[in-house]
């Protein structure tokens, strides 16, 4: 997980955002309640929670593309409330790659430019040099068919930053895309918009992605905010229990001066990584799955207070399926 706060640079172009009281509703529905939140300079914030949440609502305002019912969204301290999509300083990047087909890789880069008149020569040698940053500088004469998903969002990428916006909007940009080719996208990212210096608002409902990339995570639930925090706050000090039932894995346990106790009315949320197994002093239990996950194996035990899930450090020796065993708290964690 990345905790690097941007402070402003040289390099740092992007404008702080803030929404104010921000309330967007549907009839009686209300996708955003009352949002009060801030992007700082150069940040990027990942803007978390399950489909229904209002994220998407979030971004969408944020881009011109929807009304509030109520409040005001400042960008660089501006009141943009009412201006259209089109005269804010803002780039765009879509979950679907929305490239136009009969363009080719440079034409899809350089449209913005196009629409803001610069001449040929310089929408060329601005598409070169952004389709080179993100990895495609042979590919110029490209067309959308005949590159593959990862490509073609990494053009629609160098298309919302060819226009130099103060405020980037990603809008689930990686979950069309394989695990593999969405981990190095995500990283490219990332690496482009510390570089840029690009204000960052990230629209997803993957919590492992927010936690890789953000500078902070703000998670909403029903229309409103529950926490916002650097990853490794929200991740180790979830400060509602939504937040910590929705980021990562919880158990509930039942704990006495500093152990699981069977009847202890002192119930603590405790991370899989902060159980071990297999040591002496812990709850008896039968393991009822055991997973691969790579660095980390991940053992269902049952016990007396209920299912406890562990993730142990993947290595010879640990129980299996059906295996008797024990778990406690790390003391360590």
């Amino acid at each position: 997980m990345t905790d690097v706060i941007n402070a402003p640079t040289e390099t740092t172009r992007g404008a702080a955002v803030e929404f104010r009281g921000i309330r967007r509703s549907y009839g009686a529905a209300h996708a955003l309640d009352g949002l009060d939140l801030t992007l700082r300079q150069g940040e990027l914030l990942a803007l978390l929670g399950p489909s229904g949440c209002g994220k998407t609502t979030a971004l969408r305002l944020l881009a011109g593309f929807d009304k509030p019912t109520e409040g005001q969204i400042l960008i660089d301290g501006k009141d943009v409330t009412g201006v259209p999509a089109a005269k804010r300083d803002t780039g765009m990047v879509f979950q679907a790659y929305s490239l136009f087909p009969t363009m080719t890789a440079t034409e899809n880069v350089g449209f913005g430019l196009r629409m803001r008149g610069v001449g040929g020569a310089e929408r060329k040698r601005r598409a070169d040099e952004l389709l080179e940053l993100v990895g495609l500088g042979s590919r110029g004469g490209s067309y959308p068919h005949e590159m593959s998903g990862g490509q073609q969002q990494r053009v629609a990428l160098a298309r919302a930053l060819a226009v130099s916006p103060s405020v980037l909007l990603l809008d689930e940009p990686l979950s069309a895309l394989d695990a593999r080719v969405r981990v190095q996208l995500r990283d490219e990212i990332r690496r482009l918009q510390l570089a840029e210096g690009i204000t960052t608002l990230f629209v997803t409902h993957d919590q492992s992605e927010a936690l890789a990339v953000a500078d902070r995570v703000a998670v909403l639930n029903g229309g409103k905010l529950e926490q916002v925090d650097t990853p490794q706050e929200v991740y180790t000090r979830p400060s509602t229990p939504f937040v910590a039932e929705f980021v990562g894995v919880m158990n509930a346990i039942p704990v006495h001066e500093g152990a699981i106790t069977v009847g202890a009315t002192d119930t603590q949320k405790v991370r899989p990584e902060s159980l071990l197994v297999g040591g002496a002093g812990g709850i008896p239990g039968t393991v009822l799955t055991s997973t691969f996950l790579g660095p980390v194996t991940r053992i269902v035990v049952t016990t007396e207070v209920g299912e406890l899930i562990v993730d142990a450090v993947s290595r010879s020796g640990l129980p299996g399926i059906g295996d008797a065993t024990t778990v406690g708290l790390d003391p360590h964690s």
